[in-house]
């Protein structure tokens, strides 16, 4: 029997479900690790209420995951329009919530619920307790909660965390070093992938790997959180947050980007992230670019497929 290699890919947010949902039709060993940071919407609610990590990036990466009927999927996903208490949740999140109470064990009802929903590959959250994620703008004042840090509008000198040092799933230290390939986004960089690297036991687990460490790079600047970033800018940020340089390469879009989707971007205070070649080849960062969008309902998006095709030829 030939042996699967094993990626694990880390982040959280639409990217990440994106990027899974094309990685599970090739055969490879996924492990998704999942930021615990979100305190947004109903997340943020079942977080503060029943003092549990929050469900939403974990439910997200389940059903880009799961096997089963798309209904089911539907149902894990849908969002209560009415009711005074159920207003806003996601009955995933509902059943999250309601495992760990079930089991006592927030990271044992993930498992759970990835029997049931026939997930191919294993979901870990980075930490079995909720994490609180502050940014330090440059002008040196604190923004606290990975929901309202972009809104500040203000340029982030670095991100941290509460607790300073949240323990790291065993299970996502374990996956990291057996990996043959550790994936860094795609996401939002500060609110999505920081908040995984920034767990010591995932920061020192990254550092000892042997695998190639690859990081997927958003193809337009995300306004509050990576305004007029460069590539090289998000490279170095995770590199200077994890005190050294784990970064060995980075996937880039080479496709050109409509101008009606540019100009609607603009409109929102997005631009293309720029691809500095000269300076991510002084940082000694490999380069590999490809044909790697979707254009769809005004949206840029990365192609599942197309993305997932990329990574697996590194293998």
């Amino acid at each position: 029997m030939v042996k699967r290699a094993k990626v694990v890919v880390l982040g959280g947010g639409t990217g990440l479900s994106v990027l899974l949902r094309g990685l599970k039709t090739f055969p490879v060993d996924i492990s998704a690790i999942v930021t615990v940071a979100d305190d947004g919407g109903s997340s943020g609610r079942l977080r503060e209420e029943l003092n549990i990590p929050p469900p939403g990036d974990v439910r997200n990466v389940l059903v880009a995951l799961s096997e089963v009927e798309p209904l089911v999927e539907e149902l894990f996903q849908h969002r209560f329009e009415l009711g005074k208490g159920l207003i806003g949740h996601s009955l995933g999140n509902l059943l999250l919530a309601g495992m760990t109470s079930i089991t006592g064990d927030f990271a044992q009802g993930v498992q759970e619920i990835s029997r049931v929903l026939n997930v191919k590959g294993k979901v870990i959250p980075a930490s079995n307790k909720h994490i609180t994620l502050h940014a330090e703008h440059e002008d040196g004042t604190v923004t606290s909660g990975e929901s309202k840090i972009p809104l500040t509008g203000k340029k982030i000198k670095r991100v941290f965390l509460e607790p300073k040092e949240p323990e790291a799933m065993y299970d996502a230290v374990y996956a990291i070093e057996s990996a043959d390939l550790v994936v860094l986004g795609p996401g939002s960089l500060y609110t999505s992938i920081m908040p995984n690297v920034l767990v010591p036991g995932i920061t020192d687990a990254i550092k000892r790997s042997t695998a190639t460490k690859v990081y997927i790079c958003n193809v337009m600047t995300q306004p509050g959180e990576t305004d007029n970033y460069a590539v090289s800018d998000h490279v170095a940020a995770i590199n200077d947050h994890v005190g050294t340089n784990i970064v060995d390469a980075v996937l880039l879009n080479s496709q050109q980007i409509p101008f009606s989707y540019a100009q609607r971007y603009k409109e929102d205070g997005a631009i293309g992230v720029e691809v500095d070649r000269d300076v991510l080849q002084a940082m000694n960062v490999r380069i590999i670019e490809d044909e790697l969008l979707s254009f769809k309902n005004e949206l840029v998006r990365h192609d599942a497929i197309k993305l997932s095709q990329r990574l697996v030829s590194l293998l």
